[in-house]
């Protein structure tokens, strides 16, 4: 029976019920990114008091069932009855969406959260939340749960006068989400770079499951903040250039320090959100770089060099670009891209004069980094050199690497590009595999580590150029997704040591040099098993010792045929098929960047050349290995 289609069928979901319903469209996901993405809706809150010169103290506790206390010193949200809704500001704030005082300029001038959703979609959804509101002397309390209100809003005591601020304790629904297990490293993160980004302002964090604690003030501001992300290089210089102004209502701070690197890290936040799609002000700051450092080095004396690109003045640059603004507009699929037209201008217009007075003044300084640009571009090019003789070589030859076993289909949707350990496990991994959709790229031993080389032999190292000719999108300025051959390019290693060390050069290749694919979602790590075990015509593929050990326990004295591999090349094309490339029957890890300045410091400590604080990370994390050869 056709199903009649009218007003009655139309449903409107009251208060916070759509959120509840709908969870990812308002916090991204219910996995680990939108759980913590709880957290941050609620210190951004009192971010906002810091911004609008209220608060200075900020502390965020993990308490040992997962709920999360956050304190702050601000002006405490109002908890007088609001005229229009007849009923308390506070309540009003916690239970509607898209209610809040950030809709005009009148009580923020700039704020982070500017839709009046935070709170309030966290309310939702939690098992419960506590409110606590010191202000004009008296503590008041409210409690929700599952977003509704369940007590009043009342006053329990009172406090001295001059204590105000805001307290929220929420515990995240497990109805929600899969599991609410916070990461302290997580959140420490993000509290860090609030820190940074707000000079002088004190955050504190405590988990009592572990009894860790950690506190983050930072005098120095965001010239602290680079000197964080230089701090496993080797800087040209030892302490930050620091430029600060106004104008036409946005204020500007610009921390830059060049390293003797090849990567260019620039870093740019509105209102202290981390704009990592770019935008305005950042086109505008790498606009007024490139002419202040040209206009530089034209000036010098005997100078012959011809017109520097912008590549070129930003190769081993490390840079923070804030901005504090009213109403900023961003666009993007993350909404994480400014789109503001005016700020362009204003902002290059404030780095030109002030950078270049800088330079002025500082002779001696300027000159280095004249001098590492010009180092730049002769590298830059010598690799477009190299590039037009492999285009040439390419176009005579057939496009794709002879090593690529490629798919039959067209539709890069669907197809697959595994890249392989080795020659033998590439062989095992052409003649198990699905040729309809799944390419085979199989590597000779380890690749480049490219954290610790120029362009010009990354371009020059084969397997590279396998890589880069196979994926198609090219790389840096000239990486175009349109051109991707492959919806999934899957890193398939050994479950060794070597096989991590081989994904940890990919990984940081891809993060270096094709960071859009990351960021698109289009890498994955394949997880080739440790064990196959048959019993009575049962087969299984366990992935780890503790696998191994559970399923012993589960089939008691009943004999078991084992085998246990040491690498890909052990096993054969059906096993290979069966255990690593079926779509069906394969676990393969989807690599994203929840937090790209932290993965950033990470690829450096672990990949560049400084040894002791790779050694100073493996100390630290020795206990969480999980599968270790000896």
């Amino acid at each position: 029976m056709e199903e009649s289609y009218g007003a009655r069928q139309i449903k409107v979901l009251k208060d916070l019920e759509a959120v509840r319903k709908r969870p990812s469209m308002y916090i991204g996901s219910t996995g680990p990114r939108g759980l913590h993405h709880l957290v941050n809706e609620v210190v951004d809150n009192s971010i906002d008091e810091v911004l609008a010169g209220y608060c200075r103290n900020i502390k965020v506790v993990i308490h040992s069932d997962n709920s999360i206390t956050v304190v702050d010193d601000g002006r405490g949200i109002p908890v007088d009855i609001h005229p229009l809704y007849k009923k308390s500001a506070l309540e009003l704030v916690m239970t509607t969406l898209h209610a809040g005082g950030k809709f005009d300029d009148k009580i923020y001038r700039v704020a982070g959260g500017l839709h009046g959703v935070g709170v309030s979609v966290v309310n939702a959804l939690s098992e419960y939340l506590e409110a606590r509101i010191a202000r004009s002397g008296k503590l008041w309390y409210q409690r929700y749960e599952r977003g509704k209100p369940v007590t009043p809003v009342k006053c329990i005591g009172e406090v001295p006068q001059d204590k105000r601020g805001t307290e929220i304790t929420f515990k995240p629904d497990q109805e929600i989400f899969g599991s609410i297990e916070f990461e302290e490293e997580r959140i420490a993160s993000r509290l860090r770079e609030l820190a940074f980004l707000n000079q002088g302002i004190r955050i504190e964090i405590e988990d009592e499951r572990t009894g860790k604690r950690e506190s983050f003030q930072y005098e120095g501001g965001i010239k602290e903040f680079v000197k964080h992300l230089n701090e496993n290089r080797e800087v040209l210089f030892d302490e930050p250039i620091y430029l600060r102004d106004a104008r036409d209502g946005i204020d500007l701070e610009v921390a830059i320090q060049y390293n003797k690197g090849f990567i260019q890290d620039i870093f740019a936040f509105v209102n202290d959100i981390n704009t990592e799609e770019g935008g305005t002000h950042l086109s505008g700051f790498k606009s007024a770089l490139t002419r202040v450092v040209n206009e530089y080095a034209a000036r010098e004396k005997n100078s012959r060099q011809a017109s520097l690109q912008g590549e070129d003045i930003r190769e081993g640059l490390t840079a923070i670009l804030s901005i504090k603004m009213p109403n900023p507009q961003f666009e993007g699929q993350t909404k994480t891209r400014l789109g503001n037209s005016e700020v362009k201008g204003i902002v290059e217009s404030i780095v030109y004069e002030n950078l270049f007075r800088f330079l002025e003044e500082n002779p001696s300084l300027a000159r280095l980094i004249v001098q590492k640009a010009i180092s730049a571009s002769r590298v830059r090019l010598a690799a477009q050199r190299a590039r037009e003789i492999t285009r040439k070589r390419e176009t005579l030859s057939g496009s794709l690497p002879g090593k690529l076993a490629g798919c039959s289909e067209d539709d890069p949707q669907r197809n697959e590009l595994y890249i392989v350990e080795g020659d033998s496990a590439g062989g095992s991994a052409k003649q198990g595999r699905d040729r309809r959709f799944q390419a085979i790229l199989p590597l000779k031993g380890k690749i480049l580590n490219v954290e610790k080389t120029h362009l010009l032999k990354v371009l020059n190292n084969e397997e590279i150029k396998s890589m880069i000719t196979a994926i198609g999108t090219g790389i840096k300025e000239e990486f175009d997704l349109s051109r991707l051959r492959y919806n999934k390019i899957i890193l398939m290693t050994d479950a060794d040591i070597d096989g991590a060390h081989i994904r940890t050069l990919l990984l940081t290749f891809f993060y270096r040099y094709m960071p859009q694919l990351i960021k698109e979602g289009h890498i994955y790590i394949a997880q080739p098993p440790l064990y196959r075990v048959k019993n009575k015509g049962k087969e299984y593929f366990l992935h780890t010792d503790e696998e191994f050990k559970r399923l012993k326990e589960k089939l008691g004295d009943d004999k078991m045929e084992v085998q246990r591999y040491k690498g890909l090349g052990e096993m054969n094309p059906d096993q290979l098929w069966k255990a690593t490339m079926n779509p069906q029957t394969r676990t393969i890890y989807q690599v994203s960047i929840d937090d790209a300045i932290e993965a950033d410091r990470l690829f450096t400590i672990l990949m560049g050349e400084d040894i002791e604080p790779r050694r100073k990370f493996i100390e630290e994390h020795a206990k969480e290995v999980t599968n270790l050869d000896i």
